[in-house]
């Protein structure tokens, strides 16, 4: 791939390697960085005649710079193809990025994401009418300096063939390459704050100064969201603090569908700096952004919301410690019944609800019911997001202006219902949680918890032969799709009133 308008007054900076790197290396041609891409087969090196084609055909009275990383394919296909251009009497200069700190003691350490910075600096350079001896100089400088590291959960498919599955559940790979070879070490996928540690922990030792650029790269389909939540981690290490310019993070030199991040740093100096700032016209290249400290204001006025006295009653704090427990151990199997009907994460809902209140168990009014009612309506609405949280709130919230009417539990938690029913729309049938919530607040009215168990109980377990839901997610699917799974909302209020008939 060329540039469609090149100016042969200037160095010209050809790129390239095996497919399925992309938006490396076509995406990157443009002004202020490749004159041309030159890409072979997936994850193979294009010919020397490819290669030399790229060159004559950009290559102007100031040079070429060749940019290769540093696998033996691209170093025998570039270097023969920059020799048979020198025999031709062209300037051609090339430089080498082996950035890959996977294996500190290799000899030939690989070219991968680093180079993106290569092709950046380079590519100003030359935009701005340097010589080719200053290119190849600046861009060596940088190539010597980049380092890299990769981390992956699964391999990538090759065209044609299987996915290689040499990953169990919960296992990952640090230090793997970029054409879906092994990583350097298998270990269990730690949380994202220890893996950023882990990582910058290795790449720090490799790089001087307090000024650096971090590129994140997407090795090809990790979600946008996983790569923000390992941005702000590894910018929360003694590494991140030491970065000044972030590239990404984006999928910028990916592995086919390959899940899993690189990092990629190098120290700055001014003319570095100046270089990756450059904003060109690619929309494959995301762009440096200065680092700066997050600018934090005050939280508005009027959301701070009732301040209760605390109290205790030890019935009522036994009963919400159980119930709170309860649904913390029910996380996974309400999730995994979620899985089969919705998105996931009903059993994280109630849990997320269970923890806030239980954080705040020695706080809360329990003598007070009304008031005890309000301040769960408050914790559960800011701990839990979506209509789960509103309408849990919402619940008790009606529950609470009831008791302040003069209703005892079972009348203020039966307002409590028919509140849900009237702002959610759902009724008993529609495979809810109503359905295990409605029949046993009527049973609570002859004070058995017992029966009241069994009743929502019994309420859960119905929803597993209703063929049609009327709200909420489980309402796009087919019948063949619910058959014979309770509604995980039905599900996780029976296991509150289950634990409440045995305290």
């Amino acid at each position: 791939m060329l540039r469609a308008e090149l100016d042969s007054s200037k160095v010209a900076v050809v790129s390239g390697g095996g497919s399925g790197h992309e938006p490396a290396h076509a995406g990157f041609v443009g002004p202020g960085m490749l004159s041309a891409a030159v890409c072979g087969d997936v994850f193979a090196s294009p010919s020397v005649d490819a290669v030399l084609a790229g060159i004559l055909a950009v290559k102007g009275s100031t040079g070429c710079l060749l940019v290769v990383k540093n696998y033996a394919g691209d170093r025998l296909n570039f270097g023969l193809a920059a020799e048979r251009a020198r025999a031709l009497g062209h300037r051609v200069e090339t430089v080498i990025v082996s950035d890959d700190i996977a294996l500190p003691d290799a000899k030939q350490p690989r070219g991968v994401a680093g180079t993106l910075f290569v092709h950046k600096i380079a590519g100003h350079a030359a935009e701005a009418g340097a010589p080719l001896e200053d290119v190849a100089a600046l861009a060596r400088r940088a190539a010597a300096a980049a380092k890299s590291l990769g981390i992956a959960v699964s391999t990538c498919t090759i065209p044609g063939s299987t996915r290689s599955e040499r990953l169990e559940e919960g296992q990952a790979e640090l230090g793997l390459g970029i054409h879906g070879e092994p990583g350097v070490e298998r270990i269990a996928l730690p949380p994202a704050g220890a893996l950023a540690r882990m990582m910058a922990g290795r790449l720090s030792g490799t790089v001087a100064g307090d000024r650096l650029a971090l590129l994140v790269n997407n090795l090809g389909s990790a979600s946008a969201l996983e790569m923000q939540i390992l941005t702000r981690a590894v910018l929360a290490t003694d590494l991140g603090k030491r970065v000044r310019l972030l590239i990404g993070p984006a999928p910028l030199m990916t592995a086919l569908d390959m899940h899993g991040a690189s990092l990629s740093v190098l120290p700055l100096d001014d003319a570095l700096e100046a270089a990756l700032v450059a904003p060109v016209p690619l929309p494959a290249w995301p762009g440096a952004v200065r680092i700066a400290p997050p600018i934090l204001r005050l939280i508005p006025e009027g959301l701070a919301g009732e301040t209760f006295a605390p109290s205790l009653d030890p019935v009522t704090n036994a009963r919400i410690s159980a119930v709170a427990q309860a649904l913390i151990a029910a996380e996974a199997k309400l999730n995994a019944l979620d899985a089969k009907v919705g998105d996931g994460d009903a059993g994280t809902t109630f849990a997320g609800a269970a923890r806030a209140v239980l954080d705040d168990l020695e706080g809360l009014p329990q003598a007070d019911p009304a008031a005890l009612c309000r301040a769960l309506a408050e914790r559960i609405g800011r701990a839990v997001g979506g209509s789960s949280g509103v309408l849990g709130s919402i619940f008790f919230a009606a529950a609470a202006a009831a008791f302040a009417d003069g209703a005892a539990w079972p009348g203020a938690l039966a307002q409590g219902v028919a509140r849900v029913q009237a702002y959610g729309g759902a009724k008993p049938g529609d495979r809810t949680l109503l359905d295990a919530l409605i029949p046993a607040v009527e049973a609570l009215r002859g004070g058995d918890l017992s029966a009241v168990a069994e009743a929502a109980r019994a309420g859960a377990e119905a929803t597993a032969w209703m063929d049609r839901a009327g709200a909420g997610r489980s309402s796009y699917l087919a019948a063949g799709d619910l058959a014979g799974v309770q509604d995980p909302g039905a599900a996780g209020v029976a296991e509150a009133f289950a634990v409440l008939a045995s305290v």
